[in-house]
């Protein structure tokens, strides 16, 4: 009996034992527990505070919202550099609200089963439709899909930003919520398609159907509405005046998603596909059309830098350049919208009398050509833009011959890109070669190139000073010399000043004669001639001197743009007296004028399918082209003649003035831009890269826009798209004896008829 007693105890002690053990770990689990809890609290505690403030935000937000939050905007005004108004940027959603009931039911559903599927079912976030994002995005390793609904685009684009950050998505996501408990679903949708943009200067359902059917939605078809429904997505991509294929690629889509969801018959579905939409744009006046095309753009520009936006105009590869070409037209789709609806005041550098003195003599030089191709256009056309040397602003530009068209059309001075020819000689070939050392005065050969180009008039005159080939514009001269400082080298310099359509060039000799893969604008050119005289300093052309609000707060400023180093003073002065003599006994007799000491090169291309004047005097710069807008061999012409007349007139009042004369044997122990084709690198305007003249390095420098919009020549666009129009395709550096034109300009190898070039 003793024995068993003591077995029994042993065995209760045991389990005690056990028991304690338990409790011992379950408390340190425990314990660990509670640890992370209040680590996990200390830790995101900020977090926390914050989603609450979000919270507590969107709750007020909400709560304090109106209709008036939904109709109502303001028209951007756009002035000349002496306050008066010359074009505006306007919103007229407010001028078009329609109420749900009176939007057709299809029209509603094509945006429901495009844009959120669900809509009926979720509370303001669908969450299913989040996951399903996040899977295709994860699976694409990109953003193929979005998640947003309806109510969430709705309450970005009427309360909040299109910050990308984890903020503004979470009060995002409070906000739909708390709009989806204050308002019916069709209180949403009514306040949503009345919103939305259109493009064009179209805001709002009733806005975009009278502006491109001039038709009331009640009045529209369901090929119509479809077409309607397909613009928002991307008002630039599906642009219908621009980009007419892509919006009816999206309508089919959006049909077919109709028909798939049951929303329409089948018989209905197959009627409207098959449609052909007949657009009927609404009639805008073209009073200064060109002044307020290049404004829209240039401001659009302004706030993309003030909103951080890497401009970039070098490239590595077509990939490279075609993701940026993305990212550029979000971007500027964006800040468009926020001047078409944001009531700014845009203060421009535009002198009415410059510009109406160079349209003018844009118009009077080629008015002998009457010819017109589609919509009535004049085929023969001209471009021209002039700068401020002092402020390195745009005073004047011309993007057409003066018409009476409809709606904003092709502005030729910084939409389209074409072959320079020997104009572009002083930029990639003599500057460069005089940083080296070398001066006007320097011996060079003028000979046959086996595989190189000729001489206009096939005469090589052997040996002679730099100062009278860059007179004669002697090609065989300009190619040597490029060989000597390389092809990359010599496309590094335009790529510093911002020239974006020439990266693709960097490998091609022909460059040198300006034979590029795309070309130049007259923008471009200008600007990059005013930095020769501005003693090597380059300023980016823009016509934009300060953007304030109503009440006049300063929104952006010209001074923000930073001059950057791109030749050396001696080696630009020295420049300017050759082109002074290009001007008094060289292929620029002709430009010379009675009031102003100026300085200019000429060019032309192969078969004379495009011709320049550039030139500048102390106070001003000028560049000219003229030719057609799908490349075909010009009548005489002379550019020369419009720089010369508008020049003159420009000047009067205004002191003679001779340019800097250069240093003999001077070398600028200041600058910072390449001496050499083996030497410093040059630093981009973005400060964070750079390119040596050798190099076939990425050069980030401030360009002008990329948004991938093919523009018809001779049809309308909203005037903010950047395409461009030039011959395609490069030049074959194996092809010998290349046909050049009388002042001797390379141009592209190619037969030059290729439709516009889209950028």
């Amino acid at each position: 009996m003793a024995t068993t007693k003591t077995g029994g105890s042993k065995a209760t002690s045991k389990s005690k034992g056990k028991k304690k053990k338990k409790r011992s770990v379950g408390k340190v689990i425990l314990g660990l527990l509670i640890l992370i809890i209040l680590v996990a609290l200390i830790i995101f505690w900020p977090k926390i505070q914050r989603i609450t403030e979000l919270y507590n935000d969107a709750c007020k937000i909400a709560s304090t919202s109106s209709l008036n939050d939904f109709n109502g905007s303001q028209t951007t005004i756009i002035n000349d550099k002496d306050g008066n108004e010359i074009g505006s940027m306007r919103d007229t959603k407010d001028m078009y609200y329609v109420a749900y009931e009176d939007i057709p039911e299809n029209l509603v559903n094509a945006f429901v089963v495009m844009e959120d599927r669900d809509y009926y079912k979720h509370q303001g976030v669908d969450y299913k439709a989040i996951i399903r994002a996040a899977i295709a995005n994860q699976k694409a390793n990109d953003i193929v899909q979005g998640a947003s609904t309806i109510t969430q685009q709705l309450a970005r684009n009427i309360y909040l930003s299109q910050e990308v950050s984890w903020e503004r998505k979470v009060e995002e996501i409070f906000l739909a919520q708390e709009l989806e408990a204050k308002y019916s679903k069709e209180e949403i949708l009514e306040f949503y398609l009345n919103n939305i943009y259109f493009g064009n200067g179209y805001y709002g359902v009733q806005a975009a159907s009278l502006g491109y059917f001039q038709k009331t939605i009640d009045q529209l078809d369901l090929s119509e509405m479809a077409f309607i429904a397909a613009i928002p997505n991307n008002p630039t991509k599906y642009n219908p005046l621009t980009n007419y294929d892509n919006t009816v690629y999206r309508r089919n889509i959006i049909l077919h998603e109709l028909y798939e969801y049951s929303y329409i018959p089948e018989l209905d579905y197959l009627v409207a596909e098959n449609e052909v939409v007949s657009l009927n744009a609404k009639s805008v006046a073209a009073t200064n059309n060109s002044v307020v095309t290049y404004a829209r753009h240039c401001a659009t520009e302004a706030l993309m830098d003030l909103y951080g936006f890497d401009f970039r105009s070098n490239f590595t590869s077509d990939e490279d350049y075609d993701g940026y070409c993305e990212d550029y037209e979000a971007f500027y789709t964006y800040c468009q919208q926020l001047l078409i609806s944001g009531g700014y005041i845009i203060n421009t550098s535009i002198d009415m009398s410059a510009q109406n003195a160079l349209q003018e003599s844009v118009d009077e030089n080629l008015s002998w050509s009457s010819e017109t191709g589609d919509g009535g256009v004049y085929s023969l056309q001209g471009a021209a833009t002039s700068i401020d040397n002092e402020t390195g602003l745009v005073v004047a530009i011309v993007g057409a011959r003066s018409q009476d068209l409809v709606g904003l059309t092709l502005n030729r001075a910084y939409q389209s890109y074409r072959q320079p020819g020997s104009s572009i000689k002083p930029l990639i070939c003599y500057l460069p070669y005089l940083q080296l050392g070398h001066t006007p005065d320097s011996i060079v050969v003028d000979e046959y190139i086996e595989n190189g180009p000729a001489n206009a008039d096939g005469y090589y005159a052997g040996e002679m000073t730099l100062r009278d080939a860059v007179k004669l514009s002697k090609n065989t001269v300009a190619w040597k010399i490029f060989q000597e400082i390389t092809p990359s080298g010599g496309i590094s310099f335009l790529l510093n000043m911002g020239f974006h359509k020439v990266w693709m060039d960097k490998e091609y000799n022909a460059a040198a004669l300006g034979g590029f893969t795309y070309g130049v604008s007259t923008v471009e050119m200008a600007a990059a001639y005013a930095t020769i005289e501005n003693d090597g300093y380059y300023r980016k052309a823009t016509c934009i001197n300060n953007i304030t609000t109503v009440d006049n707060t300063l929104v952006w400023d010209h001074s923000q743009i930073a001059s950057e180093r791109i030749y050396e003073t001696n080696a630009c002065r020295m420049m300017t007296s050759m082109l002074e003599t290009v001007v008094e006994s060289g292929t620029g007799v002709g430009a010379s004028c009675y009031n102003a000491v100026v300085a200019g090169k000429t060019g032309t291309t192969n078969s004379n399918k495009d011709a320049w004047f550039v030139g500048y005097s102390a106070y001003y710069t000028t560049s000219v082209w003229i030719g057609y807008d799908y490349p075909q061999t010009l009548p005489s012409v002379n550019t020369k003649a419009i720089f010369k007349q508008y020049m003159e007139y420009i000047h009067s009042g205004l002191e003679k003035k001779n340019f800097e004369s250069y240093e003999e044997g001077a070398t600028d122990s200041t600058t910072e831009a390449s001496t050499s084709a083996q030497s410093e690198s040059v630093d981009s305007n973005q400060g964070e890269n750079t390119t040596n003249v050798d190099a076939n390095e990425n050069a980030s420098t401030k360009a002008v826009d990329e948004n991938g919009v093919e523009i018809d020549a001779g049809g309308n666009s909203d005037g903010d798209s950047n395409a461009g129009s030039g011959a395609a395709g490069s030049y074959n550096d194996n092809d010998s004896n290349v046909e050049l034109d009388d002042d001797g300009g390379g141009g592209a190898n190619s037969d030059g008829d290729s439709d516009a070039v889209t950028n």
